[in-house]
């Protein structure tokens, strides 16, 4: 079945990364990208929404049917965020989404894109990890085609342009990294990949760490 994917956080470096692989893919015939701003990438498959509030979808709800994926890759840095403020913008937001995406597809595959060291018990001392550990809970039992990605250090795409300083400044560590340390190295070529296979025929596991998200993006 060919996949129609919505896209959040296109304008991110993970978002932008997935969904060049999206538009580049056979398999993908439609792609909605949801995003406060406008992208700028126009493409025959491609379809934007500008919408500010992610916590009101009901103005846009119906432009969201009809697709059969998601891969939510919008997300923020919990450094020097209040941690009410964080949960509000990681849980709150992405369950929000989530929750209006299981009224009309409740088949769908929703991939999440969380990190290394999230914390499924939920009862860690680690704050952010308690919560996207609870948001990865939550949405595995919200969707039955529910996958969590958990990358690590992820190397840019050929072309990408939404690249934080901080990348830019640490990409050199990309090599070495992957030889020395697979297990924590990736590529977003291989992050978009393995979502377009988990859409396609699912993936052996719910959570996926670096070397599942490899095994699939080859499948």
């Amino acid at each position: 079945m060919p996949i129609h994917a919505i896209i959040t956080g296109s304008t991110g470096m993970v978002g932008e990364g997935v969904l060049l692989e999206c538009l580049a893919h056979p398999d993908v015939e439609q792609v909605l990208v949801i995003n406060r701003k406008p992208g700028g990438v126009a493409h025959p498959k491609l379809r934007e929404i500008i919408h500010a509030d992610f916590f009101d979808l009901t103005p846009i709800e119906a432009q969201l049917a009809g697709h059969n994926a998601c891969f939510f890759c919008a997300g923020v840095s919990s450094v020097g965020m209040n941690p009410d403020v964080y949960k509000r913008v990681t849980y709150d937001l992405t369950m929000n989404v989530a929750r209006t995406l299981a009224k009309t597809s409740p088949d769908m595959t929703f991939v999440y894109v969380t990190g290394m060291g999230t914390d499924s018990s939920e009862r860690g001392r680690v704050a952010w990890a308690r919560v996207k550990g609870t948001t990865e809970n939550a949405l595995l039992a919200l969707f039955p085609n529910a996958f969590m990605f958990r990358p690590g250090f992820m190397k840019a795409s050929p072309g990408q342009k939404n690249l934080k300083t901080s990348y830019r400044l640490f990409e050199w560590i990309y090599p070495l990294g992957r030889t020395l340390y697979p297990a924590g190295f990736c590529t977003l070529r291989e992050v978009g990949r393995a979502m377009i296979n988990a859409a396609r025929t699912g993936a052996p596991k719910r959570i996926l760490d670096v070397a599942d998200i490899v095994a699939l993006a080859k499948a």
